[in-house]
């Protein structure tokens, strides 16, 4: 689909230039210097030659369509150029100019007219305000961004051409190759989807890596970036998360559910590794590119210095991988040939006199021992230390016996250097500290368990759906976006859930007919659309045992909350039989504009937002993730009964959120909702929604 960019046979480059430090010269000169063997055809109508080349006025004089045409005159200007492009048949276009939808509304304008010409002659635009485009194997470096780096398999796609540059400047330090970088720029027609999935297809690309500010489709990336996933690893880094908008939401779960949350929650579902800094994302693509995957979490650690042992088996236990157990066979074996004060279990201490042969015998053992999934060799440069004739060393046995990954740590700066050249030079992945080295191992086994999690199965259950319809739609005609705790919790019954008996009652005699009826103890809320967080105005009274109880308590309420709130409608009180006995929790959804409904689980109660404990996945959830959901909290030890204390029905609560996110799925209408608390007793017993509140929205 987007050939035409990555493997041109002609480049045309509008608005190339004779004057040092403009960018339509040091694209040019980007292009001559990286030894494009195809044709180049500057574009100026003031300049007959440029770099020793036949400059033309306009696209249309050189008498041929060029593969791919790079956009540098102003703005304003593009717009022309755009109709040359379409008038010739070009097919692949990258405008590179700024002063578009990124300055306001006139370069959004602009931009639109660009893309609308484009759209209709069928030509595809990276950009603008991009970078440019670099393919080291094509030779081609359609960018201002700097030398051409070396070829690799490491795919890289850029929403800031500035991020990339430098991106660039560090790889060719650093000797990482690429298979092909982008600079997406604004994103008018190409997206950082369509890259991606032209990286999933392109054989030379091993890994996809990027940096994004922003993605367009949220429900089409999470959908094919999770297909992609299990075909090759994506590593981003995405900047630009915020929670801001958490602050106007209503709900507890809105209040905690901010766009960090959501991206969470998205790369998580799709596979996608998140990281922090462009040297973490180094190490793990040099990870994925360089070295097969482990089969398991088990690491051999080989080393000179017990110190750097220590390290990484601190961030072995930390990172809760396996400190590999050395099979019986494998400890004979290093007895036989390292010195008697060489440790032979795990990590391997080869100790500090060794030499290459010491660490290329022990690496050998290792390599064979089925108990170990991967191997991270620790080097410090002491005396006797020979790291270019251990690098060497390391290369000879894995030629031999390639079959599991390997990782290197030679600690140090001029005393190791040639023998990190040696790895590099070699495929082999060397990092400035165990930790590093331990945090890619850990990127890469929970890649391969994400890979191989059973299928995804959504389970519907049997529901009253146009109960909840009805519901809904009435609040939507009447402009109500609030659905009251009640009616609320009729959507949730329609769903399966069970919530206490209760009614509404307009004087204190009615409030205590109404208790003597469903039986003490008693809770008492305030009934009112105007009022969200019924505690807050002492709006809720729990624990109530006898009649006088609920006339005072009755009285008191409606006596001090009209003078807090005297605009509010007070439409009575809610008198609901108290339920106890079990752990309050609270099941919510918030649902993203980009990605949908998050579903959260936590700890409830009054409590939800000041300990945070919370979770959240995208929805639909299977009952795994449901699952996953209550493991990845605090309050799940809690649950399972710790210290001698009885534990709640750990698929009950499952099976609640698998119903929320059933509810909420088939009606987009809902955009936020609580149930607080979700009171959940010992196996066997019925959770009850004890209280509810849904806003909708119409769509």
């Amino acid at each position: 689909m987007l050939d035409k960019f990555f493997n041109p046979k002609s480049v045309a480059i509008v608005g190339a230039s004779r004057q040092k430090g403009k960018v339509g010269y040091e694209i040019l000169r980007s292009m001559l210097d990286a030894g494009f063997p195809g044709k180049i055809f500057p574009v100026n109508p003031q300049a007959d030659e440029v770099e020793n080349l036949k400059c033309y006025p306009d696209l249309p004089s050189i008498g041929q369509a060029p593969d791919l045409v790079v956009i540098v005159v102003p703005a304003k200007f593009v717009a022309q150029v755009m109709q040359q492009c379409a008038t010739l048949g070009v097919k692949a276009v990258i405008v590179i100019t700024a002063g578009f939808k990124e300055v306001g509304e006139e370069g959004r304008k602009l931009e639109q007219q660009v893309l609308q010409i484009a759209k209709q002659a069928g030509i595809r635009i990276i950009g603008p305000n991009c970078l440019g485009i670099i393919v080291p194997a094509k030779k081609l470096n359609a960018s201002f961004g700097g030398t051409l780096p070396a070829v690799g398999s490491i795919g890289y796609l850029s929403q800031s051409g500035a991020l990339l540059a430098a991106i660039l400047d560090m790889a060719n330090a650093n000797g990482i190759g690429f298979s092909k970088l982008v600079s997406v720029g604004n994103k008018a027609d190409v997206d950082e989807l369509d890259i991606i999935e032209a990286f999933a297809s392109d054989p030379d690309t091993k890994v996809i890596a990027g940096y994004l500010e922003s993605i367009t489709d949220g429900n089409a990336f999470v959908n094919i970036a999770e297909q992609i996933s299990l075909k090759k690893p994506i590593l981003l880094m995405k900047a630009g998360v915020t929670d801001a908008g958490a602050k106007a939401a209503s709900s507890h779960t809105g209040s905690l559910a901010g766009s960090e949350t959501a991206y969470e929650a998205v790369f998580e579902r799709a596979g996608v590794i998140r990281c922090f800094s462009i040297k973490s994302q180094f190490d793990f693509a040099q990870g994925f590119a360089y070295q097969p995957l482990p089969k398991g979490p088990s690491v051999a650690v080989i080393t000179n210095a017990g110190g750097a042992g220590i390290m990484a088996a601190d961030a072995i236990e930390k990172l809760h991988l396996t400190f590999a157990k050395l099979s019986e066979g494998t400890v004979r074996r290093l007895a036989e040939k390292l010195p008697p004060a060489a440790n032979l279990h795990n990590p391997i201490d080869v100790l500090g006199d060794a030499l290459p042969d010491r660490y290329e015998f022990a690496l050998e053992v290792a390599l064979e021992d089925p108990n170990v999934d991967a191997i991270l060799i620790l080097l410090t440069p002491q005396a006797m230390t020979d790291a270019t004739g251990t690098a060497k060393a390391i290369v000879d046995a894995l030629k031999k016996n390639p079959g599991k990954p390997v990782f290197a740590c030679f600690l140090g700066a001029d005393k190791v250097a040639e023998g990190n050249a040696i790895l590099k030079d070699n495929r082999i992945p060397q990092y400035d500290s165990p930790e590093a080295a331990v945090l890619t191992i850990k990127v890469m086994v929970d890649y391969v368990r994400w890979k191989a999690r059973p299928k995804r199965v959504v389970k519907l259950f049997s529901v009253n759906r146009h109960k909840a319809e009805t519901i809904i739609e009435r609040h939507l005609r009447q402009g109500d976006s609030q659905i009251g705790e009640a009616e609320s919790k009729e959507i949730l019954e329609a769903y399966g859930f069970v919530t206490p008996k209760d009614a509404v009652a307009n004087t204190a005699k009615q409030a205590v007919n109404i208790a003597e009826q469903i039986g003490y103890p008693i809770v008492l809320k305030i009934w009112s659309p105007d009022i969200i967080h019924k505690s807050d105005v002492g709006g809720v009274r729990v624990g109530l045992e006898t009649p006088q109880e609920v006339m005072d308590a009755f009285d008191l309420m409606l006596f001090r909350i009209p003078k807090k709130l005297p605009n509010a409608k007070i439409l009575g009180v809610l008198v609901q039989k108290m339920c106890s006995g079990g752990k309050e929790l609270i099941l919510g959804m918030h649902r993203d504009t980009h990605f949908g409904p998050l579903m959260m689980f936590g700890m409830g109660g009054t409590m939800v937002e000041v300990m945070q404990d919370v979770s959240f996945y995208l929805a639909p959830l299977t009952a795994e993730e449901a699952k996953q959901m209550l493991v990845s909290t605090r309050t799940y030890k809690m649950l399972i009964g710790a210290r001698g204390q009885q534990g709640v029905d750990i698929e009950a609560v499952a099976e609640g959120l698998q119903r929320l996110s059933q509810l909420v799925t088939e009606f987009p209408e809902i955009q936020e909702m609580d149930i607080n608390p979700f009171m959940v007793g010992p196996q066997g017993t019925t959770p009850v929604a004890v209280d509810a509140r849904i806003r909708v929205e119409k769509k």
